[in-house]
């Protein structure tokens, strides 16, 4: 019984970081989808709090970028920005939806720590 709740929380927190990837169909998925995910599981398994806090701020971060590479295409750096910005976010998200697998508490690097 112990161990299945154990991978029930380790698929959670990693649901938390994959929610993410729905950014890339819907906008603001990538807010909206570890939001619902961490609201639903936070408060039953410690590590989906966790991740999931982390997973929002590393794509609330991600946002904030993603607006300034935005207003950088007037200068033509915002393309390049724009398409650097969403490789690393995919592989950021994949990293640690491997790490939340295993249990780990992952931090993503250049996450403004916004949610507590």
């Amino acid at each position: 019984m112990n161990e299945v709740s154990g991978k029930d929380e380790k698929n959670w927190a990693m649901l938390c970081h994959l929610s993410a990837l729905a950014g890339f169909i819907i906008p603001i998925g990538n807010i909206l989808g570890p939001l619902f995910v961490w609201m639903a599981k936070r408060e039953e398994f410690p590590l989906v709090m966790d991740q999931g806090r982390e997973s929002l701020n590393f794509q609330i971060s991600m946002t904030i970028y993603i607006i300034a590479a935005v207003l950088l295409i007037i200068v033509l750096i915002g393309i390049p920005l724009l398409i650097g910005l969403g490789i690393f976010d995919f592989i950021m998200v994949i990293i640690a939806s491997i790490r939340a697998a295993d249990g780990e508490r992952y931090r993503y690097p250049l996450a403004m720590r916004l949610v507590q």
